[in-house]
């Protein structure tokens, strides 16, 4: 067996110690070339010090709350078959006298398949060319009815218009837009803007910048909120008049496979139509028990009515829509305790992505954090001074009261609501509606799109599965053939990752080798005092095509489409590092990593393999 081999911390770019937060490997582990080993974090940002070789974790030399500097010891590693040589993110030194020697990689038995080609929206399999939809030879109140005004609904209603369709679009709620414009991507927006203003201008204190404390005056800040709604959703409804879409407001079911009852407090309308596309989106999924009857017990709908700033809230659920809503109350002073039933915060994403974030509820914003946790019981107390929370996890249970508390676990398609039946659409027991790529259902006349076709819950995939459904309607031959759909996390820092993540990739093991370009290195990161960022793809080895990747940092959400561009146009290494970035900005960091990759990096010392 060869002697192992030391691995030490590398060059920070300081002399002052800093600290060891998580040790993210045990003795025995075997890990891979890039793994994260530890974890390390200063006051000025946090990075990861990766193996520099595949082997085997022989002995620790580090724990957690150590504090260490470059070239203290990490690690003894047992390197398997390829040398370690030093780089700029794990310094390794040799046992002396140790001779390394590397062996040709074997050709794997079969090659895996191409990550990219699946269909990540998961809307069924690709369908046969079909034929333009031929109905009925009879006539129809409506040519085209369209069920529900969101974001992929108007659209779909907007195209097929455009198209030349006669089109009447359905929605229960007074204005359009759906959940989207109404009561959540916009209005969570606009107060996480205000959050995000709070949080900088707290920053700038230590800049020699002072602002004193913020005076909240949440009447005014509603109004703006309820402004900025009024003028998207007044703009919707006036491309609808322009397009003579005609609106029809009430709850719709259907009736037969051409008959549809749409039902409001003027009464019942009954329409027949040709064809018809659902876009009946989603709604909140409520735990059993819970007394929802309790003003201080609160969905995402109520919490962005802002009713006060409580002085604690509890936030069941550690995902995406929680989590943004806890960035607004935390910014307005409240004391944030989070509890999310799996191991880990926003649970889809990648671990490495994910820790800036929960470091900066922690200790930015005083929050208490459960994970592995589950809140068994919520009760109103009679006097009416909060609600009392039992939580259990792996540390025992515990009893804590709140002033308000809000659920947010999660949303269910509203699939089950339509009678979709009745028109022979098959709907299954969670509530979806399977379609094709097309956005045919197994009713060829009647097309379904967005939250209601399956995960991704997200409006800019809807939308162009509207468009796609309204192009079917109107006799062209389309399909929603999206590689990658992304997802954005509109937390501070912000989160966002598109393709292939790292923890799906070791799932299913799909060969990719991974970059990181960390913002502690990006001279604008530097400038804005965020350098808690990074920038991280994930690569084919073997053709250097990017499969996916994931920022984190200020902003990463505009961010993430260069990524996605480049997957959807098979764009190799190369073509990212090619790409001149205008500097100094934080889109550079894309450009970077896949410099790191191709060795060309020279805004990090990354000697030669």
């Amino acid at each position: 067996m060869a002697e192992p081999s030391e691995v030490r911390i590398p060059h920070l770019g300081a002399d002052e110690p800093v600290e060891v937060v998580e040790v993210l490997v045990a003795a025995g582990d075997q890990v891979s070339r890039e793994d994260s080993l530890i974890t390390l974090e200063s006051d000025k940002a946090s990075m990861d010090v990766p193996s520099p070789a595949d082997g085997k974790v022989l002995e620790l030399k580090v724990k957690r709350g150590d504090k260490v500097k470059e070239g203290s010891l990490i690690l003894l590693l047992e390197a398997a078959g390829e040398p370690l040589v030093e780089s700029e993110e794990a310094g390794v030194s040799p046992k002396p006298g140790q001779e390394t020697t590397q062996e040709t990689p074997q050709e794997p038995a079969q090659k895996p398949a191409d990550p990219r080609q699946e269909d990540t929206a998961k809307v069924g399999p690709p369908p046969v060319a079909p034929p333009a939809v031929k109905v009925e030879s009879r006539a129809f109140d409506v040519a085209l009815v369209v069920i529900g005004a969101g974001v992929g609904g108007y659209t779909a209603a907007f195209r097929a218009a455009d198209l030349g369709l006669a089109v009447t679009l359905v929605e229960r709620y007074p204005t359009l837009g759906g959940v989207c414009l109404n009561v959540g991507c916009i209005p969570s927006k606009a107060l996480l803007h205000v959050a995000d203003v709070i949080h900088e201008a707290e920053a700038l204190d230590a800049r020699g910048v002072s602002f004193g404390a913020p005076v909240i005056d949440l009447g005014r800040l509603r109004a703006w909120k309820d402004e900025v709604v009024g003028r998207l959703t007044g703009g919707i409804s006036e491309l609808a008049k322009r397009r003579k879409v005609k609106v029809l407001q009430g709850r719709a079911r259907f009736l037969g496979e051409h008959e549809l009852e749409v039902a409001s407090d003027d009464g019942v309308e009954t329409l027949s139509f040709g064809q018809a596309i659902i876009a009946a989106g989603s709604r909140v999924v409520k735990i059993p028990g819970v007394p929802y009857d309790d003003p201080r017990v609160m969905d995402s709908t109520d919490a962005l009515e802002l009713p006060d700033v409580p002085e604690n809230l509890l936030l069941v659920g550690g995902g995406i829509i929680g989590l943004e809503m806890a960035m607004v109350f935390g910014a307005l002073g409240t004391k944030l305790t989070i509890v999310e039933l799996l191991d880990g915060l926003i649970p889809e994403c990648d671990r490495d992505l994910v820790r800036p974030l929960e470091a900066r509820l922690k200790k930015g914003m005083g929050a208490e954090i459960h994970l592995g946790t589950k809140m068994t019981s919520l009760e109103s107390l009679a006097d009416g001074s909060g609600l009392v929370a039992q939580l259990e996890g792996s540390g025992g249970s515990k009893s804590a009261t709140f002033d308000r508390a809000l659920i947010a676990v999660g949303r269910r398609p509203n699939g089950d609501l339509l009678n979709a039946g009745a028109a022979g659409v098959e709907v299954d027991e969670r509530g979806f509606i399977a379609v094709d790529r097309s956005l045919r259902t197994n009713q060829r006349h009647i097309y379904a799109i967005g939250d209601i076709v399956g995960e991704p819950m997200l409006a800019h995939k809807a939308s162009h599965q509207g468009k796609v459904a309204a192009e079917n309607a109107a006799g062209e031959n389309s399909a929603f053939d999206a590689r990658v759909i992304p997802l954005v996390a509109y937390t501070d820092p912000e989160i966002a990752w598109v393709g292939l993540t790292e923890t799906d990739a070791k799932a299913n093991g799909t060969v990719f080798e991974k970059v990181k370009f960390p913002w502690a290195a990006s001279g604008r990161a530097l400038g804005m005092g965020r350098t808690d960022g990074s920038t991280k793809l994930l690569f084919d080895p073997e053709t250097k095509r990017l499969l996916g990747g994931g920022i984190v940092g200020l902003g990463a959400g505009d961010l993430i489409s260069e990524v996605a561009l480049a997957i959807e146009m098979d764009c190799e290494a190369a073509d990212l590092a090619l790409t001149i970035h205008p500097h100094p900005t934080v889109s550079e960091t894309i450009g970077f990593a896949a410099e790191v990759f191709e060795g060309t990096i020279t805004d990090l010392f990354r000697p030669k393999r």
